[in-house]
């Protein structure tokens, strides 16, 4: 009676470890890149939500002082007065000015070939143009198109 019971207590066989192993690979392989897929949108869609809070703080700053902040200023201007910016307000942003959810500066241009300004964040692989996350993000249209 007591051999018996010893060998139930040995735990898992070599056996019941090699199947577990395999479900884990294989749920690896059909899950992994679609969470992959998931993570890199999301950083897609997040690069576009600092766009747009830029763009919302770039309406204030136009508000009380009648321009955008020239390519020069950048940014930054959004969070330090600029020396001939008698009216200004700010700052503008809460916080000092992010990067890119891929740990890049964002490109800003005042004028802009599409408009008043632009804001560019290069994607991942820190060039312009691209797919998927090397995609570049920019304040004139929406991601994925």
């Amino acid at each position: 009676m007591r051999t018996s019971m010893k060998q139930k207590e040995k735990g898992f066989t070599f056996f019941e470890i090699l199947v577990v192993i395999t479900i884990i690979g294989l749920l690896a392989a059909l899950v992994g890149p679609r969470l992959w897929d998931k993570i890199s949108g999301a950083k897609q869609k997040a690069a576009k939500m600092q766009i747009e809070m830029f763009g919302t703080a770039l309406d204030a700053f136009r508000l009380d002082i009648g321009r955008y902040p020239a390519s020069e200023e950048g940014l930054k201007a959004l969070r330090e007065k600029p020396s001939n910016a008698d009216n200004w307000s700010g700052p503008y942003l809460p916080k000092e000015i992010p990067v890119d959810p891929w740990k890049n500066a964002y490109v800003y241009k005042s004028p802009g070939e599409h408009g008043d300004y632009e804001i560019v964040s290069y994607g991942a692989d820190k060039v312009e143009g691209g797919d998927g996350e090397n995609q570049d993000v920019v304040s004139w249209k929406d991601v994925g198109k």
